[in-house]
Parts: structure tokens; C-alpha cells; sequence
């Protein structure tokens, strides 16, 4: 049995599918405590609840996407994550040290957060990385269109002040393009996935499913409303429906069993959203924000796949929905070359029970 400390990045789902993914996998053998913030907090809280004696999950300060008038603000994220960074980062590592010692843990990971990696690094505990973000700094990206090569330079500035130096450096990413001189170290794998992807059975019940996130404007939504099938809309809260459209709390075990089932996923541009569908042999239409550069990167390798397509978020219209859908059976050849062979799962517990097993060799030599 081990003491494992895990943080993460509390925007949107795909950092708490993540490590929820994992947490399922190691809760029964040891002891885990997880730090985050925002959505990623309410959402592991109603995961690992009584159920769960063996994890705690404790909430921390977060950096969030800040957004106005519906759209993502560059400049106020920069900002906010400059605030957190002067204001508050320095008295959490602080936190987290004191709070290290007394769990005494043996293994720190963390995905995209900040505070974790400085308190295991001044206490000499592992840290084992595994985030999406690192492929800014770890992967070849000259296959993209310029501008956002220059984009993934200036943000992987910005990793580098997540996580300096790992352990282990884990990327998991639905692509894999080649690694970058002097990443060779870098362990690729694909999206984590849960047990109930993996083993859900695809099928087909003639409706779209649309996840969205929370400050998408009600006009982009309404360009689904003239498909000509159900859609069945998450991420923007329960509410009355509107024509064929139905609007849908979260709910992670009826969304698995509704992307399991649809014709076709329309969803913003989020890593693991997308590798969770491929898994499951569905196309895609994301729709990428236009400030959101890592998001424009996501859909370019999906394009470059075969697997689906996309538009901006501020510009899709109802046309170019329709389009997407009367043409479905174009992506079915590079659907069927990926479908159930996604999960990076295996790879990543593999790495965390090398370390951990190195640890407690180290301990006990020491």
C-alpha cells in the first residue's frame, strides 16, 4: 500500500475524467488524497463519495478560463493566472507541504497544476506528470498552419510554469506526431478512458449528442436545431427543450450510455471528449473557440485524421451542420482504423507502479 497525492486543473471535465480514470484503478490498494478546484472539484467530490473511505478530495484555489460576453478573454485569463500566481501560489505550495508530511506520501501526480509539483519537489517525493498540454512543448507540431505553431511556442511558455521537471512526463493526447529532439523521454499514450467507455457496445439510435461548454451563447445552439434529428444537448444545464432540442444535467454514467448510442458527437474541441469518442467509433463535429489556440490545435490533428471536422464555435451555422451530417459515412474508414484502440490507460498505471515500486525500493535502502 501506498500514500498518493494527486492535483489537477479544475477547468471543465476533461482533467476529472482523467484522473477520476485512475483514482478507479489505484483506490483499492492505497491511500489518495486529490487537490483541485472549480468544475473538477464538484465533479470527483460526487464521484468518490462514501464509497470511497481510501480517497479524500480537497479543494484548492484554481486557475479558470475567464470569459465575456460569452466568449473567451485572452487577456483577463493572463491576468487572472498572473493573480493567482502572485497572490496565491506561493501560500498553497506552502499549504501543501505541511499537509504532504502529515499524509505522508510516497507519490505525487498531478495534471496541469501548479502548486503540487513545488511542494513534492521540495520534499524530494516523485512527481509523475500526465497532463494534454505537455504535447506544446514535447511534440512535433510543424504539420500545423503557422500561426498556431507560433501559438503553441508562446503557450508552452506557460506549461513550463505548471510543471518544470517530472519524474515521469506522461502526454495524453488522441495524436501522436512525432517527439520533439530532447523529449524522447516523454511517455505517449492516448486518453484515459473509464471502465464504462471501454466497455460500453456502440451502437446507433438516430440522435446527435452535443456537449458544450457552459458559456457557449444560446445562438450557436440553435444552429443544431434545424439537423433534422433529436439532439440531445449537455453541458449547458437542465431546461425546458426547444424543438428537437433536449437539454441534459451532467451525468457521467447516462452521458457515457447516450455517446455510446448517438449518430454523431457536435462538441467543443476538448482532448478527451475526442479520444473517448474515437474510441467508440463516433464522427465528430467540434467546434473550436476562436481564442481558444489549443482547442484549433485538437481539431487540426482530428481533420488530419479522417475522423471528423470542424468549425468555429462564433461562426457554425445551421448549413454547415446539416452538411456534416448528410456526409457521415466519409469518416467511417478512419473511424474503423482507431475505433476501440484509444485507451492510454494500461500504459499510465504501468508507469505509476514502476515508480511506486522504485520508491519503496529507495525508501527502504535509504
Amino acid at each position: 500500500m501506498a500514500k498518493i497525492a494527486i492535483s489537477l486543473c479544475g477547468e471543465g471535465r476533461g482533467h476529472a475524467t482523467r484522473m477520476g480514470t485512475i483514482v478507479e484503478h489505484l483506490h483499492a490498494d492505497h491511500d489518495i488524497v486529490i487537490y483541485t478546484s472549480a468544475d473538477a472539484f464538484e465533479l470527483l467530490l460526487q464521484r468518490f463519495g462514501p464509497g470511497y473511505p481510501r480517497v479524500r478530495v480537497a479543494e484548492i484555489p484554481g486557475i479558470t478560463f475567464q470569459y465575456t460576453g460569452g466568449r473567451l478573454d485572452v487577456m483577463r485569463s493572463i491576468t487572472a493566472g498572473l493573480d493567482y500566481q502572485a497572490r496565491l501560489l506561493g501560500p498553497l505550495v506552502d499549504r501543501l507541504m505541511g499537509e504532504l508530511e502529515v499524509f505522508e506520501a510516497d507519490l505525487a501526480i498531478t495534471d496541469f497544476e501548479p502548486a503540487l509539483p513545488r511542494a513534492a519537489g521540495r520534499q524530494g517525493i516523485p512527481l509523475v506528470s500526465i497532463d494534454h498540454q505537455h504535447f506544446l512543448l514535447a511534440y512535433d507540431l510543424d504539420a500545423l498552419p503557422w500561426s498556431l505553431q507560433w501559438n503553441a511556442w508562446f503557450m508552452s511558455h506557460a506549461v513550463w510554469m505548471y510543471v518544470a521537471e517530472a519524474t515521469d512526463t506522461v502526454v495524453s493526447a488522441f495524436f501522436k506526431p512525432p517527439l520533439r529532439r530532447g523529449w524522447e523521454h516523454v511517455a505517449q499514450v492516448g486518453p484515459l478512458l473509464r471502465n464504462e467507455i471501454t466497455h460500453a457496445k456502440p451502437d446507433d439510435a438516430g440522435f446527435i449528442l452535443s456537449y458544450l461548454r457552459r458559456h457557449t451563447p444560446f445562438e450557436v445552439v440553435s444552429t443544431l436545431a434545424d439537423c433534422g434529428l433529436p439532439v440531445k444537448v449537455y453541458g449547458l444545464g437542465k431546461r425546458e427543450p426547444v424543438g428537437n432540442l433536449s437539454f441534459h444535467a451532467v451525468d457521467e454514467h447516462q452521458f457515457v450510455e447516450d455517446l455510446a448510442s448517438c449518430r454523431a458527437l457536435i462538441s467543443a474541441a476538448g482532448n478527451q471528449l475526442i479520444g473517448e469518442a474515437l474510441h467508440l467509433g463516433k464522427p465528430l463535429l467540434v467546434l473550436p473557440e476562436r481564442a481558444h489556440s489549443e482547442q484549433l490545435m485538437n481539431s487540426q490533428f482530428l481533420s488530419t485524421m479522417g475522423c471528423g471536422d470542424y468549425r468555429l464555435l462564433e461562426e457554425v451555422t445551421s448549413e454547415e451542420v446539416r452538411i456534416f451530417l448528410d456526409g457521415l459515412e466519409r469518416f467511417a474508414p478512419a473511424l474503423a482504423g482507431v475505433q476501440g484502440r484509444m485507451d492510454g490507460t494500461p500504459e499510465v498505471l504501468r508507469i505509476i507502479h514502476h515508480r511506486l515500486c522504485h520508491s519503496v525500493d529507495t525508501s527502504a535502502s535509504a
